[in-house]
């Protein structure tokens, strides 16, 4: 599958540490969920199924992974 990211809005988790060392994801892309590394926005972005990324994050939210 094929996105066009050129005209993306990235946002960075709300659980950045400001020093760069998170996630940013795009929102609006029909049916993904595009992320990349902040500390290199210029490189490669993973598309996830939107449906899996909301499961992890909802995940996430309820501690399911405990802490790695």
């Amino acid at each position: 599958m094929s996105v066009d990211l050129s005209g993306a809005h990235w946002r960075k988790s709300t659980y950045s540490n400001g020093q760069g060392g998170c996630v940013e994801v795009s929102d609006g892309h029909a049916g993904v969920m595009p992320v990349r590394d902040s500390k290199d926005p210029a490189g490669p972005s993973l598309l996830f199924p939107a449906d899996a990324w909301r499961a992890f994050v909802t995940a996430v939210k309820h501690d399911e992974f405990g802490s790695i």
